[in-house]
Order: C-alpha cells, then structure tokens, then sequence
C-alpha cells in the first residue's frame, strides 16, 4: 500500500503465539508490518547452557537480567512466563494439545460462534505450522509416570505429547540435519531431537520449533519488520478521532537501556496487542488510565485464570537414571475428567529451580499449612536426615526430579489491576485481587505420593504454595477476554476491541475458560481464526470495529 503518511499498515506489539500468527498472516495479505518486541533475540550460539547463568536467563533488565525467563509474583500467583523475540516459544516446554470441547460451553465467550465446529480447521493450521508431532521421545520419566497411572488405576489414559519439535523420519539419528521439512524449502533447515531435556533453557541444537522457526521466520523473510529490545510505552489515536479511525501513533523506547532509551514513534494503520496475557493487561491499563486509549472496556484486568495448575514433583537423591533425558514434556495422563498430569523436566545441570521446590506438604490450604510444612519437615529430618537434605539442596535436581505438572478445567480466577504496593509506593504496578486460585490440588498430591513410592523418591511441592498459599503457573489466562459487548470483555469474537477501529488483542489474555491444557496451541488457532477476517491489503476498507452492542463471530 503506498500511503506516505504512515510507517506501517499494522503493527504489532509483541512476537510470541498471537504476535507472530499475525505478523505472518499480515504481511502474506499484502499488508507492511512492523514487530515491536521488547525482548532480545537468541540463537543456538548465544542462548546459556544452563540456568546457573542467571543474566542470560532471567529478564529483569533494570537489574541488568536480559534473559528470556521471568517469574513474577502476586499477592494470588506466582507466574512464569517468556520474554523474547519468538516470545513464551523460547523457554516453552513444546507442548501443543487441543483442549476439550466443554471449555467452549463456559466463559464469555460461549455462545458467541459455533466454535466446535469452527476452531478444527484452526486447530489443525496451527498444528501444520508448528509442525506438531505425537511425541516418541519417551524418556526414563515418562516411563515412571506411565508406571504410576498404571497403580493409580488411570494407566489407560496414558499418552505421547503432541509436540512442536522436529524428530525426523522413524530411524534417523539424533543431531541430524536435514532441508526444512515443513515449507517446501521455505523455511529454515532443521535438524532431529536429540532428547536433552532442555527445551524450556530455548533449544540449542536447532530441533525445537520455536515460532522463529516458522511463523514469525516466514513473516520477516517476507517482508516484516521486527525491532527487538523495543518497548511499547504508548498509543494513541491520530487526529483527534477518539476511535482510532485515522490511526494510531505508536511511542517506543529501548527496553534494556537504563539512561539513552532512544525513544521512537511510528505511524500505523493498526494495532495488534500480542504481549502476552501479562504484558497486553499491563500496557492497556497504563493507556486507559494516562488517556490514550480511554473508551476500553472496564472488564479489562476481570477473570484472569491460572489454567487451574499446581507444580508438585518428585526426586530420587542419587537417581541411577537421569530423569532429566527426553523431551521437556513428553508424556502426560488424566486422572479424572478434570485433572490432567505431565511429566516435566529441565536439562541436567539446570538446577536453579531446585530453590522453588520443597517437601510434599498436605493440609487444608491458607496460613495454618505451614505448620503442617514444619511437621513434615522435622519428621524428615529425624527419620531421613541424608535422604531429606538432599532433596532440599538444588545440586542435581534436574537429573534426579520429574516435575508435575497438573492442569485443571474447573472453574476459578482472580481480577488484575494497577495499582501501587507497600513495598514500592513510587510507581504502579500490575497487582492481583480477588478471593484467589487453589493452592493445592488433593488429587494430584495423591497421584505425586503414589509416583514417588514407584519411584523409591520424595514427594515435592512448590515452596511459595506451602510458605505463602500461593499457587504457580507457567499459563495466565484472561483479563482481555472475548466477550458479546464491551459490558462483559474486551474483545469480540474476532479479538476487535470494543470502541476501536483496526485494533485486535491476540494472545492468552482473550481466552474466556480454563483450558486444562497447555495455552500455545489455542492462542495460535484463535488468532489463526480472528486473521481469516481480514481482508487482502488490496481490499482493506480500514473500517472494521467491533460492534459495541454485541457481535458473533
């Protein structure tokens, strides 16, 4: 389109599931596209070997952290979540499943579609994109994990991931390279799996399919313009037209500079929000509340959802296997209709999060469990002194560890919102309200005493859900969630924001139910979904806006 009056036709703030679906989809339209990522891009020859190297995996950039990991936490949950050209792809553990068809029937989003019978074909695009794959990798965990379904009584639901990493045809060797399997010689070379168990440290030897290996590489070899280390810190419509009808001007900074941040602004058609579920409620309230974008919903931040997860696990001190062997989750059980379990790992060698983890811990949830924490502690150490510091100690945790990580689709959320803490009144930041998540799921911490008993090892627990009940998850879900009108969500069934002309939110944020699943593949078919809307560049009328009355899909 030669329009000199704007630097692009869309931007899009953000390159991870949502971000660079559209980046892609976008810029094979016709239309030209700018990538406003504020995380750093990583290659096989700069990612870190280990998370013992701190500055190179977690991302705190004013403490001088430009990794690709963080962990933030909240009065209500810990979350742990990516940031990174490729976004949450680099430090994903490849998991790629579709969630049952009930998480349609519930949340905002019910009845806006005939999504059972619309996100199939989308649900399959992405899987073809991603190049998702049942998993054969099955490495010593998940042998024991199919062991202990199978004393659970639950050892028919066992099951091979479907994963987003390339593992060559049946026979071939580990390591080896081979033309790209999936474009037609379109996209980059890959080579096979070689089960190291380091997918979530960002895979170094080229087998994972991280979205700079497909999406977002196909959008910028076409086109695209991405500008990593770039932070989005404004927009705003241009011309006075309230909604955004004559465009948007986007203010950018560089996101790891501490004093010469290089401040930027574009002029832009569009506007994708795709900075994940975090980083999109974040952005939207600093707009809405500084007036840039004031005619947002007032649900924005409402019914954000955890994924319904507990983190528990078990570890074997002196394990004769090295559990941390496979792919980072290659297997996975249901141990009821609810509740879904898979076994997890890092990388041998990558034991930092052994500081998160702590014994097994019962009890009715709130303050009084640390007591029960305490008990189970001391009863440790008199009984299994040798056997219980070394459980504690994070030295080999990853090569003597399964994690577990279990997934509910039961109902339960927490609203967000910004606001200023004791701790640091000087600024505001997002914030958790509400009565809170559960922080222990029964059930699985039975599955976990049963799995370690197989085992011969010690139950583990998270250690912030026992000391401060507070649960974690790797899946935040909601707070821009789709919805029929602006009085019940932020975005319409083809993520148009109520009140806004050409300005969509793709990402975690829109989804209206806990998925009981890992959220990547259902991120990618639902802006998969909302991009089949728009219309070639040839054909753009620049008017499209979600009705505010109420729209379906």
């Amino acid at each position: 389109m030669a329009d000199s009056g704007f630097d692009f036709d869309y931007i899009v703030i953000g390159s991870g599931f949502g971000g660079s679906v559209t980046a892609h989809r976008l810029t094979e339209k016709g239309y030209r596209v700018g990538i406003m990522e504020m995380g750093r891009r990583w290659t096989p020859d700069n990612l870190p070997s280990t998370n013992w190297i701190i500055w190179k995996w977690i991302w705190r950039p004013r403490l001088a952290l430009r990794g690709f990991f963080n962990i933030e936490p909240f009065k209500h949950v810990v979350i742990m979540h990516g940031c990174a050209v490729g976004g949450g792809s680099i430090t994903w553990a490849n998991t790629a499943l579709v969630p049952p068809d009930s998480v349609w029937d519930s949340g905002s989003w019910a009845g806006l579609s005939a999504w059972k019978s619309e996100m199939p074909a989308h649900y399959a695009t992405a899987k073809r994109m991603l190049g998702v794959v049942e998993n054969r990798i099955l490495g010593p965990a998940d042998r024991l994990l199919k062991r202990a379904a199978e004393v659970a009584g639950v050892g028919e639901t066992f099951y091979g991931t479907s994963v987003a990493v390339f593992e060559g045809p049946e026979g071939t060797p580990a390591g080896t390279v081979l033309p790209d399997p999936y474009f037609g010689g379109d996209g980059p070379e890959r080579a096979t799996c070689r089960a190291c168990g380091g997918c979530m440290m960002g895979c170094r030897y080229n087998a994972k399919n991280t979205l700079d290996k497909n999406y977002l590489y196909l959008a910028e070899k076409h086109g695209a313009k991405l500008f990593d280390e770039r932070r989005v810190v404004d927009v705003v419509p241009m011309n006075g037209r309230a909604d955004g009808s004559d465009g948007y001007e986007v203010t950018t900074i560089q996101s790891t500079a501490w004093l010469f941040r290089r401040r930027r602004t574009f002029r832009t058609r569009g506007v994708v929000f795709s900075a994940s579920a975090l980083g999109s409620m974040d952005l939207l309230f600093r707009l809405k509340q500084k007036g840039s974008l004031p005619l947002l919903s007032d649900e924005l931040g409402k019914r954000v959802r955890t994924n319904a997860e507990s983190l528990i696990g078990v570890r074997v001190p002196g394990s004769r296997d090295d559990l941390s062997a496979g792919i980072a989750i290659g297997s996975g059980v249901y141990i009821d209709e609810h509740t879904h379990i898979e076994a997890t790992r890092y990388q041998a060698g990558c034991d930092a999060m052994g500081f998160m983890s702590t014994l097994l811990t019962g009890g009715r949830p709130g303050r009084t469990r640390i007591f029960t924490w305490l008990g189970t502690l001391c009863k440790g150490l008199l009984l299994h002194p040798i056997r219980t510091i070394r459980c504690l100690h994070p030295f080999g945790w990853a090569k003597e560890s399964v994690i577990l990580l279990c997934m509910q689709t039961l109902e339960g959320h927490i609203d967000m919102r910004l606001g200023r803490p004791w701790f640091w009144p000087f600024s505001k930041m997002l914030m958790s309200f509400g009565t809170g998540v559960p922080t222990y799921i029964p059930q699985a911490n039975e599955f976990a005493e049963k799995m370690a008993a197989v085992m011969g090892g010690t139950p583990m627990s998270m250690l912030t859900e026992v000391l401060f009940n507070v649960p974690g998850t790797a899946h935040v879900l909601g707070g821009c969630r789709i919805a029929g009108s602006r009085q019940a969500g932020v975005v319409d069934a083809r993520n148009r924001v109520f009140g806004y002309r050409n300005m969509y939110v793709c990402d975690g944020s829109v989804i209206a139910a806990n998925l009981g699943v890992n959220p990547s593949l259902t991120i990618t078919a639902l802006t998969e979904r909302a991009m089949s809307y728009i219309p070639p560049a040839g054909e753009a009328s620049w008017s499209d806006a979600a009705v505010e009355t109420g729209v379906t899909g």
